[in-house]
This record gives structure tokens, C-alpha cells and sequence, in this order.
């Protein structure tokens, strides 16, 4: 009995701590979801009351009978007045298209190689090998500010100053962390199936795309996503390589909503990053279950 009252006590303080631990962590959900809705709710208010007020829900003053009806039209004349704005001074669907032709290509540049580079990396051991695992993880701690302003002056020499240039600069900027994900990834994988594939009579090639390949989609998938927020989100590196008179990603086309002489149209700003912020979120949480799923798989070697 004695024994049983311990155990029944120590599951109970378990059960404090577990529910101390859950309000901490919705505080701080909270607070890191705040900005989101700060920007959300701001995109549908006047410029008048978002430079005056902008932490305030003071914009939308609902009362009682005909004024709220008189409200709410107030409110989405606003939100459509700021979206509106803010798709025709950005060009979005342009500048939409360019992010989106960055992002797929250069996350479909890193993945195919940089699945391969990992693969031949752990399965064939030697000197060379090693020293380029080490040289992959070693670019990883360098700081880009280190690099930004040669890899402006060489990009511009190999005239990678376009979409498609512009991902051969992402693919040596994000093969870091994915050849490290990867690497780890494949020392999971028991080699007893390409060893079956090579006796059945694949090549290399076809049992990396056929057997390998498949195995490792929950990794896949991890690193696309890493690398499609990081990607769809920056602003520094496509500012210093893309001719940005011909291309402007979104997060570009957002900067220029802020005029030479300082004047900002808050409310058009607001809705644009509405606007440019909604489709990497909906792709987070469709995807997001592989994230835990390909690290706890890369994390155990079986």
C-alpha cells in the first residue's frame, strides 16, 4: 500500500507539472501568434486609426442597432480598400509568381542533390568523403554577412541575377542543413535492401531513385519545408542577386510599398503581408506532422 501511495503520488506531481508545462507553453503560443493577428486585424482598418492606435480593436466600433450594420460595412470597405491597394501597388500576382518559381526550384534543387550528395556520403568511405561531410557542416557556422557582398559581385560575373540563377545561390546556401538532415537520415536505413536491388540488377542510380529515394520521404518532406519558409520568407539574399527592376519576390514588392519621401500606406502593407504570409501557413500545416516524423526517423539509427 505504501509502495502504491508513492507511486500514486509521484504520478500526480507528473500530472501538476505536465499541466504547468501546457499553460506555460500556451502563453508563449500566444504571444509568438500575436504579431499574425496584430497584422491581420490591422489590414482591415483605416490608415488613420492603424498609425494612431495600432494594438487597439478601437477601429471597430460596434454598437447597438443600425450603427453596427453601419460598422461592419465600414470595416470591410476598409479591409477591401487596404487589400485592393495593396495588389495593385505591388504587382502581387507577379511578384507572387517569381516567389513561387524561386521557391519550387530551389527546394527541387537542393532535395535532388543534396539527397544524393548525402547518400554517396554515407555509404562510400573515404578521405574525400569525410572531408566534404565536414566541409558541408562547416558552412553552416559561417555567417552570411561574411559572404554577401563577394557572392553579389560573382553572381553578377555568372550572370545568375534571375529566377532560375537564383537557385543555384539557394542550393549552396541550404545544402548545408540538408545534406546534414539527410546524412543522418540514411545511417538509419538498413542497407540490406540496395544490397538486394544491386543483386536483382539495379545500378547505382536505380537504386538510389527507386529504393533510397522512397525510403526517405518523411526527411523529404522536413527539409522541404525548412527550406520552403526560409525561401518564400527571405528578403536579403534575392535584394543582392536578382535584378529587382525585372523581378521582385514578395518580400521585395512589400519594401516598396514605403516611398522615397518616408510615407507608408500602412493599411496596404498590412494586407499585403496578409496576402504573402497566408500560403506558406496553410503549406506548414498540411505538412506539418512530417517535420517530427522525419526527425525522430533521422535522430535513431536502426
Amino acid at each position: 500500500m505504501a509502495k502504491q501511495a508513492k507511486v500514486k503520488g509521484l504520478k500526480v506531481k507528473h500530472t501538476v507539472g505536465q499541466n504547468i508545462l501546457t499553460v506555460i507553453m500556451t502563453i508563449v503560443s500566444i504571444l509568438w501568434i500575436s504579431p499574425v493577428l496584430l497584422v491581420l486585424m490591422n489590414s482591415f482598418k483605416l490608415k488613420a486609426f492603424i498609425f494612431r492606435d495600432p494594438f487597439s480593436i478601437s477601429a471597430f466600433p460596434l454598437k447597438e442597432g443600425f450603427s453596427r450594420w453601419a460598422s461592419g460595412i465600414k470595416i470591410a470597405f476598409a479591409g477591401g480598400l487596404n487589400y485592393t491597394n495593396g495588389l495593385e501597388t505591388t504587382g502581387f500576382f507577379k511578384c507572387f509568381g517569381v516567389s513561387l518559381f524561386i521557391t519550387v526550384f530551389s527546394v527541387f534543387l537542393i532535395i535532388l542533390f543534396c539527397s544524393m550528395t548525402a547518400y554517396y556520403i554515407t555509404r562510400v568511405h573515404t578521405k574525400f568523403t569525410r572531408f566534404f561531410y565536414l566541409l558541408c557542416l562547416f558552412s553552416m557556422i559561417v555567417p552570411f554577412q561574411m559572404v554577401m557582398f563577394t557572392l553579389s559581385k560573382f553572381a553578377n560575373i555568372l550572370h545568375l541575377s534571375n529566377p532560375v540563377g537564383i537557385g543555384v545561390v539557394y542550393l549552396g546556401f541550404g545544402a548545408g542543413l540538408a545534406i546534414f538532415m539527410y546524412t543522418g537520415y540514411v545511417r538509419s536505413m538498413p542497407i540490406d535492401i540496395e544490397e538486394a536491388a544491386m543483386i536483382d540488377g539495379c545500378t547505382p542510380i536505380q537504386t538510389f531513385f527507386l529504393v533510397v529515394f522512397p525510403v526517405m520521404k518523411p526527411m523529404t518532406v522536413t527539409i522541404g519545408i525548412l527550406e520552403t519558409m526560409w525561401i518564400w520568407n527571405d528578403y536579403l539574399l534575392p535584394s543582392l542577386v536578382l535584378d529587382i527592376n525585372k523581378y521582385k519576390t514578395i518580400p521585395i514588392a512589400v519594401q516598396f510599398l514605403k516611398q522615397s519621401h518616408g510615407m507608408i500606406d500602412w493599411g496596404a502593407m498590412m494586407a499585403t503581408l496578409v496576402l504573402a504570409i497566408l500560403p506558406i501557413i496553410i503549406f506548414y500545416l498540411a505538412a506539418q506532422k512530417y517535420i517530427i516524423q522525419g526527425v525522430m526517423a533521422g535522430a535513431v539509427k536502426g
